[in-house]
């Protein structure tokens, strides 16, 4: 069965488009691999980056370039987890989470990852704002408004598809990349003091606080959702060659895009130690600041306009890939689909409407600490989305030969301990200068209590997946003295429902029933749909995957009555549980044969919530197969 036509696949829409398969120059086969880690660099050169490498450079010249090279190294081991993770065991992140961690805890984990989204397009709007307001003049709430309009450019580039989108992506990091290298080139770098800046070295307290918001603003933890799901979006054989070498070739991809980005970053820090650190300006971390300095240290206002353009250019790319890192969360923990220009239209308005107030009750000046509020809350959310994923690529038992080494294990946890701490400590500075300041004591309570339980829930991903292997031992049990068998009257079933869920499982279910079924047995097949649509119209819904769920019905309708076999089809709609129990009553059905995962312990009461509220409100036979 086509997997694409399965509808629990991430970005379902693009899933598999790209065809890896067809025998060709190694060359092509590279092309037609390169794609994904692009999308994904743009998160590492976004406006939010820029004021840490403003401030790095402009306070200690070239010293930090070796901070910001130490930082790619990590976000370039993060990247390719991901993408192993998406390649091999063809789950997203948010997937992956959805069937490792109880219902609650991935509810808190959507929520943060939502937040982290909408903080990281709260970082892309003001950049795009502040780069528009610098090249037009106008003032900066009305530049803030204009940019909901590239909900509607997602649109069209969606439409597009992922290929055409993807060029756009690298096309928009090319203007960036450009944009510096000239300015680079007319501020004339010293070369010497650039390659010293490689050689570790911190001089002092506040380069090392900013060091420490160099590295843990880099790894965007929406990042990591998203390469796990573009990957996904080539088709590759199955087959352990096929996957090493889609494993292979997503490295050198990840290895070229991010050290592009690393370049685009070092460009920013070496032109603020060029230009404003050399001529004694080392108070300069804003980035209106650097667009009214740059055209008198390097003589020509075509710096100051390059700057900004290359502003907007990192803006307008990083909210693209915001939106689709939003559309994976949202169908991975929630099975919900909404309309692509919905999604992002709603997206771009958590994000406007906190710009906008701030800059109306505060003015101007200050929407740029919404800038550093934003890695703030990026800082909280990192280690929710690396630990997770480093326990699901180390899991041999569901990436088998795939699982990474001891080495890789290693490191990956020691990078995982190094950015979390450097985020919390991050978080508890920010949250110091908060309390610094007398009064405000409901709100200092607040966040006392959401820190303590962002600590304990971070302890709790931690320890699960380990707590969850171990098996425990079932209670003996004492038994009544065995009856008597009296005569055996065996039953007939002439009316057998079958839960389908569209997956390579429906097979095994439809040869169970059929099992237990004679010649004149009826087969209910019973199929419940759950876009955005079914959910707010029910039986009214009439949307592309309805359409398609039925259409499926009927193929295996037909499939089954060329077999001999009488069949029937019922959909439902909105809620999977109660739909499949007021079908079965509703069609007098005998017998009801639905699927489970086999899950144990803890994880069947989270996993087997269907099957176990199905059979507890039917007083008709139901067969559980495990899948």
């Amino acid at each position: 069965m086509n997997s694409h036509l399965h509808r629990d696949v991430s970005l379902s829409e693009v899933h598999g488009s790209i065809d890896t398969t067809k025998q060709t120059r190694w060359w092509k086969q590279l092309f037609v691999f390169f794609g994904p880690a692009y999308l994904v660099s743009v998160g590492y050169m976004d406006p939010g980056n820029w004021a840490t490498d403003l401030a790095g450079g402009s306070q200690f010249g070239y010293q930090l370039i070796w901070v910001l090279l130490m930082s790619n190294m990590m976000a370039i081991l993060l990247q390719n987890l991901s993408a192993r993770l998406g390649i091999v065991r063809g789950r997203d992140l948010a997937q992956a989470n959805r069937e490792a961690y109880p219902k609650l805890v991935n509810l808190s984990l959507y929520v943060l990852a939502e937040i982290a989204i909408a903080a990281c397009d709260l970082a892309e709007v003001l950049g795009m704002a502040i780069g528009i307001q610098l090249l037009t003049g106008i003032p900066l709430i009305y530049a803030v408004s204009i940019t909901v309009l590239d909900t509607f450019l997602l649109l069209f580039l969606q439409r597009l598809g992922m290929r055409k989108m993807e060029v756009f992506i690298i096309s928009l990091i090319g203007i960036v990349a450009c944009s510096f290298l000239v300015e680079i080139l007319m501020a004339k770098p010293d070369v010497n003091e650039i390659v010293k800046g490689f050689v570790p070295h911190i001089a002092n307290k506040q380069a090392l606080y900013i060091a420490i918001g160099i590295i843990g603003a880099t790894v965007m933890p929406h990042n990591l959702y998203l390469h796990s799901a573009l990957v996904q979006t080539r088709k590759i054989l199955p087959g352990d060659h096929n996957i090493k070498r889609a494993l292979k070739l997503n490295f050198l991809d990840s290895g070229i895009a991010l050290n592009l980005a690393f370049l685009v970053n070092a460009a920013i820090l070496i032109l603020a130690a060029s230009v404003f650190y050399k001529h004694g300006n080392t108070e300069v971390a804003a980035l209106k600041d650097a667009y009214r300095l740059l055209p008198s240290e390097l003589g020509t206002k075509v710096a100051s306009f390059l700057f900004a353009i290359a502003l907007i250019a990192a803006g307008q790319s990083s909210t693209i890939t915001g939106t689709l890192a939003g559309q994976i969360v949202m169908e991975g923990y929630l099975h919900l689909r909404i309309n692509p220009w919905v999604r992002r239209l709603i997206t771009r308005l958590l994000a406007i409407i906190p710009s906008i107030m701030v800059i109306i009750i505060f003015g101007e000046e200050k929407a740029e600490d919404l800038l550093v509020l934003s890695q703030v809350i990026l800082s909280v959310q990192l280690g929710f989305a690396i630990i997770p994923l480093i326990h699901f690529v180390s899991d041999k038992k569901r990436m088998g030969k795939f699982s990474i080494k001891l080495t890789t294990k290693f490191f990956s946890w020691l990078v995982a301990a190094i950015l979390v701490y450097l985020n919390i400590k991050l978080v508890l500075e920010e949250v110091a200068g908060y309390f610094a300041h007398p009064g405000n004591w409901f709100w200092k309570i607040i966040i006392l209590v959401s820190f303590v339980a962002l600590l304990l829930l971070l302890l709790y991903v931690f320890i699960h997946p380990w707590l969850s292997k171990m098996q425990t031992q079932k209670s003996i049990q004492l038994h009544a003295q065995p009856q008597s068998i009296k005569e055996l009257e065996i039953p007939r079933f002439y009316h057998i429902a079958i839960a389908l869920d569209f997956s390579e499982n429906d097979e095994k279910l439809i040869k169970y029933a059929i099992g237990q079924g004679n010649k004149d047995t009826i087969y209910l097949l019973i199929h419940v749909v759950e876009s955005a649509s079914a959910r707010m119209l029910g039986s009214e819904s009439d949307d592309y995957e309805t359409r398609k769920d039925r259409e499926r019905l009927n193929f295996y309708k037909s499939q089954l009555e060329e077999k001999g076999l009488r069949t029937s089809i019922r959909l439902g709609y909105e809620n999977r549980t109660r739909e499949i129990v007021n079908i079965t009553k509703e069609e007098n059905v005998d017998m009801l044969v639905i699927g489970a995962h086999g899950h144990t312990g803890i994880k069947d009461y989270i996993f087997g919530e269907t099957v176990n509220s199905v059979r507890h409100e039917l007083k008709i036979p139901v067969l559980i197969v495990n899948l």
